[in-house]
């Protein structure tokens, strides 16, 4: 067996998509939390692997050629790992560009845009409407676009693959986003069956007291100043 893989890890839906990733694999793992709400993405040896102080990243001890390499952005370890392991992100040209159109899609969209409806609608000290309404009105445009495209499949890419990894955690907190499933039946459907998926509900878990720990964001103001008002140090 293979050494465990080093994750450095929240829970959150970017964290979420690597544990979920392993957890399919069943791949062995060992998780170094990185409290983001406390700064701890600032530290000289996170920035290391991660030098853009974002979690989730990786470091694999096997890695090519049997040295050791760190990986970070969630897409990049997800595409990584689906390499490594030879499942859930095909070799076969057409199956992986199917794959990666929407797992970029995710990167670039669902989650930059689900983040921002996050922040506007509950974390801004001061309600803008504009900006609830400009990112609530986004993130509803992308859950349609999942919901049309899941209409006749049951998985965003053919098989189930890394692009519903990198989605569902984007899902998730849809009440959050000002969002009801039930306005998007295809992915209501699509979001129940990832649910059915142990290694889904394993992946999701993951953290979940080291979360509940902290107190609530929206209430704590220096943790705001921490992920909110970064600039380049």
């Amino acid at each position: 067996m293979s050494a465990p893989i080093d994750l450095y890890y929240w829970p959150t839906p970017n964290g979420w998509k690597i544990t979920i990733m392993l957890e399919e694999l069943e791949a062995p793992y060992q998780i170094k939390y990185i409290n983001i709400s406390k700064g701890e993405q600032f530290e000289p040896s996170f920035l290391a692997i991660a030098p853009n102080n974002r979690m989730p990243a990786i470091v694999d001890p096997d890695g090519p050629g049997g040295a050791p390499i760190s990986v970070f952005e969630s897409g990049a370890i997800l595409q990584y790992l689906g390499r490594k392991f030879g499942k859930f992100y095909p070799a076969d040209e057409r199956a992986r560009v199917e794959v990666d159109q929407w797992l970029f899609w995710q990167m670039g969209g669902l989650g930059p845009m689900a983040g921002q409806a996050h922040h506007f609608r509950n974390y801004a000290p001061e309600k803008i409407q504009y900006g609830i309404d400009r990112y609530t009105n986004e993130v509803n445009r992308l859950y349609g676009v999942m919901n049309k495209r899941l209409a006749d499949r049951d998985y965003l890419a053919g098989d189930y693959s890394t692009a519903d990894m990198a989605c569902i955690g984007w899902v998730i907190p849809h009440k959050n986003q000002g969002q009801d499933l039930d306005d998007f039946p295809h992915l209501k459907a699509w979001f129940e069956r990832l649910h059915q998926r142990p290694a889904v509900l394993k992946g999701i878990a993951v953290g979940k007291e080291e979360r509940e720990r902290q107190a609530n964001l929206a209430e704590d103001k220096e943790a705001q100043k921490i992920l909110f008002g970064q600039r380049a140090r």
